[in-house]
């Protein structure tokens, strides 16, 4: 579990998921921060993790990367901690497509596809 603080390449993504659930890995994007937390089992640890340094409840958004797929099939936008009904968001998708684009334009500032 881990914080990105370098770029990584579409080749380690994919050895995360090889390790962990063999064609997905879990991630937690700060779309204020501009941060992902990666390389978990669960979304919540990696909300945890973002908590515990410095990232704000309302910023995180959980979603799942699946390196063998191109286009918007690699960000699948699905996790419990997604569901904030009084924030206006009654699933565990990410029904705002701004903040979905806030999500792709972090994504793809930490992750070389």
């Amino acid at each position: 579990m881990k914080i990105i603080i370098e770029i990584i390449s579409l080749n380690e993504l994919k050895q995360l998921a090889t390790d962990t659930f063999g064609n997905l890995v879990k991630a937690v994007v700060d779309v204020d921060r501009e941060l992902v937390a990666l390389d978990a089992e669960l979304h919540p640890d990696l909300e945890a993790l973002l908590l515990e340094n410095g990232s704000k409840q309302h910023s995180l958004w959980g979603t799942n990367f699946y390196p063998e797929l191109q286009g918007d099939e690699f960000i699948e936008f699905d996790s419990m901690i997604n569901l904030r009904p009084s924030r206006g968001n009654k699933s565990r998708g990410v029904e705002n497509e701004i903040i979905r684009n806030k999500i792709v334009n972090v994504v793809n500032k930490w992750i070389k596809r």
